[in-house]
């Protein structure tokens, strides 16, 4: 009985968390390509080349660490448990997606700043 549950947690564990992944991205990588425009100046083909790498690296990082986190153990072979060790592991892993966001979104944003700032000192090289 143990196991039918642990599989039922299973069923509902991965597709969730691929859902969570894909929407996650999609969000993000699709807002992102005015930052990639304009850290790259416009060049888009390198722009959409580089946003599209980031896209593939960011899949990989969590589709693989929702499986890392896969292993589920029902404790007294019950719904509840089944349903709080589901909550714990889709939480966790919400949470999980919510900081590799950020981190994203910190490096457009510091790309943008590099950017910005090397624009910068080419205009005081022509100028000055």
């Amino acid at each position: 009985m143990e196991t039918s549950k642990i599989l039922i947690g299973y069923a509902i564990y991965i597709p969730v968390a691929l859902f969570l992944t894909y929407y996650v991205s999609k969000t993000l990588f699709k807002n992102s390509k005015i930052y990639m425009l304009d850290i790259f100046k416009g060049r888009e083909e390198i722009a959409l080349a580089t946003n599209k790498l980031f896209e593939t690296g960011f899949y990989l990082l969590n589709i693989g660490f929702a499986l890392r986190i896969l292993e589920m153990s029902i404790r007294d072979n019950s719904h509840q448990s089944l349903i709080e060790n589901l909550s714990y592991k889709i939480g966790g892993f919400s949470i999980y997606l919510g900081v590799m966001l950020f981190l994203n979104l910190y490096l457009f944003f510091r790309g943008k700043r590099k950017a910005k700032e090397s624009q910068k000192a080419q205009s005081l090289v022509i100028n000055g």
